[in-house]
């Protein structure tokens, strides 16, 4: 058919662009001579390659299209591989209403400009480089080589109608906007993840993160690839046509590869101590805690014995302070506890009336209720019907959304509290641990995912700095924005080991030892670990997030810790650690630690005192020390 000359019009044209059929696979790698174009049809711009012996005939066009969020056709033969262990999403959804196209060779696209992601320059096997090309919906196109240059020309044509802006992070990617400032924001729920419009991105994530990436989530490695920058950082991206960007030639048909790498000398050999099973003996005569840093390095190499941790738990979490007297700690707990009841029986004294015309509160009782019944079921103190632990797992949960209305309850907080229930066996205490862990990981459950987003840059950062052959491969396989590891650090590794190992993983990070964020060393610990299952297999981004996903309970703690501290020993010791690193680690800011010490100031136990003989303790006197709740 031939081309109307009114509705199309030729912007620039490149012959010598080779598609490779099969980029990623090393041993039957088809290359495909054609042309790259960037044509307006009916005054749209879109990017097309066809090829040579294509030229002037027409056939099915390969298309790459924008998913809506809504509609489409379930797969129903669709498997994950493995038994998921909530499954929210078990089908996958293919998209329908493709943008048009025209009919061109069987390796032939057209992309509009307005469906353009990011063009990358990435390195697959046998080391050659390419031009990978990805829409919005999040579909790579088939790898474009310009064997006779011509890059800069595509790009500055591009820039016609798009901005392209390189990243900070990868300076291989360059991500494309359209030229109106207005369009260039973007949040999950503009991003229409799922086709549930109202499915909760954390929630699903947590359940079954390899089943919710098949529903959508592929989205989401160009969110996180556009998103994680540092917050405030000046002039986020430069543009393509920056002076300051790496030179390109167009007569050298390869493209310049950016080492992220750091020299850094030899992993040293670590190895874990004895857990702590002395603790009076730290303590003066009137119960201070004496040489609180000692306690934190035993507890850094080796955790807490199981038969004080629930007091030491309470030191770490910041429910008694370090310097308290044991005379003020009975103070603080009389305090604690009627504080506790007084916010419970707020949501206990509303009735079924008010409840319902108060749909915040009611979500937050059905999502608690709902997760309740599910969390950690194969432990005996949370198994069987009607027990106990439920009904404590559930009233904490409810009284925190009386604590901390604003965030109320988020999935993923259930995984926080059990433990400390299990741990303390204690109503009261087990809310005051919860309140002291959600002031570290808060952040994590807002709707904005912003320390989400940064916890993942931070782990690119460190990844780069340690292991650059690893990155470089994630990038090729499209996973370079570790969104795989987003269930790690929600809710700290809570599902990828055994009950028993996470009470020491977790008491070891509140350590604060050896630096800031050495929950980030722990997952570059368990990524190199398997570096070799990684970069060794014939593994794609839905293969990557499965092997990630089943991990879980098959990872050694030990090990993990192992490799965290000697990694964390292997940067500290470089001489020239990049500036992004430090910051990472605290180094660079000495102030940063101090911010992020749990221990309180010695003013901290008289406020609490003096709170408790103002307005609180009139109350107290008068009705005696309050009974607390607990579980035998």
């Amino acid at each position: 058919m031939e081309q109307n000359v009114v509705d199309y019009k030729l912007i620039f044209e490149k012959e010598g662009v080779y598609l490779h059929t099969n980029a990623k696979r090393s041993n039957h790698d088809t290359t495909i001579p054609g042309f790259i174009r960037i044509v307006e049809r009916a005054g749209l711009p879109a990017l097309e390659w066809s090829p040579v012996e294509e030229e002037g005939r027409s056939a099915p066009a390969v298309l790459y299209t924008k998913k809506d969020g809504e509609g489409g056709v379930e797969d129903t033969n669709f498997d994950p591989g493995y038994e998921p262990d909530w499954a929210v999403v078990s089908n996958v959804k293919k998209d329908r209403n493709p943008v048009p196209a025209k009919d061109s060779g069987q390796w032939s696209f057209s992309l509009p400009l307005s469906e353009l992601y990011s063009l990358r320059r990435a390195r697959f096997s046998l080391g050659r480089n390419f031009l990978v090309l990805t829409s919005r919906g999040g579909h790579p196109l088939p790898a474009l080589h310009f064997h006779r240059g011509g890059t800069r020309e595509l790009f500055r044509a591009l820039q016609r109608y798009i901005v392209l802006d390189q990243s900070p992070v990868d300076g291989r990617l360059f991500l494309a906007y359209p030229h109106d400032p207005g369009a260039l924001s973007q949040s999950f729920e503009k991003l229409q993840l799922f086709d549930d419009a109202g499915a909760d991105l954390v929630s699903r994530f947590i359940q079954d993160p390899y089943a919710t990436t098949f529903g959508g989530f592929s989205k989401v490695t160009n969110f996180f690839k556009a998103a994680l920058r540092p917050p405030g950082s000046p002039g986020h991206f430069r543009t393509a046509q920056d002076p300051s960007l790496p030179h390109q030639c167009d007569e050298e048909p390869d493209f310049e590869l950016i080492n992220c790498g750091v020299e850094l000398g030899p992993r040293p050999d670590v190895s874990r101590g004895q857990p702590l099973d002395k603790w009076h003996q730290f303590m003066d005569p009137e119960g201070r805690v004496q040489d609180s840093e000692k306690i934190k390095e035993i507890i850094f190499k080796g955790g807490v014995s199981p038969a004080l941790r629930k007091e030491v738990w309470k030191f770490l979490l910041g429910f008694y302070p370090w310097n308290s007297t044991f005379k003020e700690r009975e103070d603080i707990l009389r305090l604690k506890t009627d504080e506790y009841f007084r916010m419970k029986v707020q949501w206990k004294s509303v009735s079924e009336e008010q409840e319902m015309r108060n749909s915040l509160l009611r979500g937050y009782r059905s999502l608690i209720e709902r997760d309740v019944n599910r969390t950690d079921r194969h432990n005996t103190f949370f198994s069987g019907n009607d027990n106990p632990g439920l009904a404590l797992l559930h009233d904490v949960l409810m009284t925190y959304c009386m604590y901390n209305f604003d965030l109320g309850y988020v999935q993923g907080m259930s995984d926080l509290l059990s433990p400390l229930l299990f741990v303390t066996q204690n109503e009261v205490e087990s809310f005051w641990c919860l309140t002291g862990f959600m002031e570290l990981l808060h952040q994590n459950f807002e709707e904005s995912q912003e320390a989400m987003k940064k916890q993942l840059l931070q782990l690119s950062i460190l990844l780069k700095a340690l292991d650059p052959e690893l990155c470089d491969f994630l990038d090729s396989q499209d996973s370079g924005s570790l969104c795989f590891c987003f269930r790690w650090l929600l809710i700290w590794f809570k599902r990828e080991f055994s009950f028993e190992d996470i009470l020491t993983m977790w008491e070891v990070i509140w350590s604060g030892l050896p630096c800031d964020n050495f929950h980030l060393l722990i997952a570059c610990s368990i990524l190199e670990s398997q570096r070799g299952e990684l970069i060794g297999s014939d593994h794609d981004f839905n293969t990557i997030l499965k092997h990630i996903n089943e991990l879980t309970m098959k990872l050694d703690l030990q090990g993990v810790l192992r490799g965290a501290e000697a990694i964390h020993l292997q940067l500290t010791q470089c001489k020239e650690l990049p500036l992004k690193v430090q910051q990472v680690l605290g180094l660079y800011s000495p102030s940063s630690s101090e911010e992020e010490s749990p221990d309180r100031p010695a003013g901290e136990t008289q406020r609490l005192l003096g709170e408790a003989q103002g307005g609180g303790s009139a109350t107290a006197a008068a009705s005696g020390p309050a009974r607390v709740p607990t579980y035998p």
